[in-house]
């Protein structure tokens, strides 16, 4: 058995991870719930998808999340002439030496912005989401392995819009997270206006962290600990969502196992060591309404996932304390 941790050192975690949340908060103003979850599935080793309009922040918010955490970062600007290999690397033959050296792609990196993922082609994109799912890359059967922490944060525009190639289903489930930044309120755009009016915040931030910071913050999330009640709980949520009569298909297991390692990153930023209710309930829309597909008839009567869900977990009952 693994020796639990003492409770000091979940506080420096909480207290760590709310000291990234403020550095990016000087540039990502107003949106602290949806940095709080990029976060969140920073430390659980998962990947974000945004999707959302031009213009809210999305890659500020890549950069921001780099910059606090000295991590590198790249950022691939996803076009239709792009190409497997400016993502994976290639291998180029070197004149000098007589033999082929490889030339690592924009996957390098700790933190990696794939910008307007769906205006690339699906072959492009799935050069970019196999290096996800292995955390490796595979040239000329030769395999490279991408750092830790290692961080994809993709970007698309709403589908309605021209020019785009919507993500698969298969493809959309290998993100942990599928987030909305949303317009900022008044208040919140008239103090964008007074900070970067001028200049970018983002160039006076300092980094918080290191990469072997965020590496053992990542270790001690996977030890905290998620009672049975808690992890059928989970299972309940994504079984309701099969069998759901508006649900064409319905959660895979990886969204359970999705959900779950989520719930603990959730819980460590609170500073505890264990999972509650309230931990897998906030998660639920983020983590799975990019995981269901609803039928026709349910879509063209104004159903959404996200109504779905929350349908859901009116009905699945919670876990009440000292019952299994």
């Amino acid at each position: 058995m693994v020796a639990r941790r003492e409770p000091e050192h979940w506080g420096r975690f909480a207290t760590t991870l709310g000291s990234i949340l403020d550095n990016i908060k000087q540039v990502v103003q107003g949106k602290e719930h949806e940095i709080k979850l990029a976060l969140a599935c920073l430390v659980a080793e998962g990947h974000l998808l945004i999707e959302d309009v031009p213009g809210v922040g999305k890659t500020m918010l890549a950069k921001s999340i780099a910059r606090s955490i000295d991590c590198s970062f790249r950022r691939i600007q996803f076009t239709p002439d792009l190409l497997p290999t400016d993502i994976t690397g290639v291998n180029v033959f070197n004149q000098e030496r007589g033999d082929f050296e490889f030339k690592p792609g924009a996957i390098f990196a700790n933190i990696v912005l794939g910008d307007e993922i769906n205006r690339a082609s699906p072959k492009t994109q799935s050069a970019l989401l196999e290096s996800m799912e292995e955390r490796q890359v595979t040239i000329d059967t030769v395999t490279y392995q991408l750092g830790t922490p290692f961080m994809v944060i993709a970007t698309q525009n709403p589908i309605e819009h021209e020019g785009t190639y919507p993500l698969p289903e298969a493809q959309l489930d290998r993100f942990m997270m599928r987030l909305s930044i949303g317009y900022p309120s008044v208040e919140s755009e008239a103090n964008i206006l007074d900070t970067h009016g001028v200049s970018s915040t983002l160039d006076e931030i300092e980094p918080v962290t290191d990469a072997p910071g965020v590496a053992e913050m990542i270790h001690m999330v996977r030890e905290v600990h998620v009672a049975q009640a808690l992890r059928r709980y989970i299972v309940s949520l994504s079984d309701a969502s099969r069998k759901h009569p508006d649900v064409y298909l319905g959660a895979s297991p990886r969204a359970s196992i999705m959900l779950l390692r989520a719930s603990r990153a959730m819980a460590a930023t609170e500073g505890r060591d264990y999972v509650i209710p309230d931990d897998i309930k906030e998660l639920v829309v983020p983590v799975m309404s990019h995981r269901i597909l609803l039928s026709a008839d349910a879509a063209m009567g104004g159903r959404t996932p996200k109504s779905v869900l929350a349908e859901l977990l009116e009905q699945i009952p919670v876990p009440v304390r000292g019952k299994t």
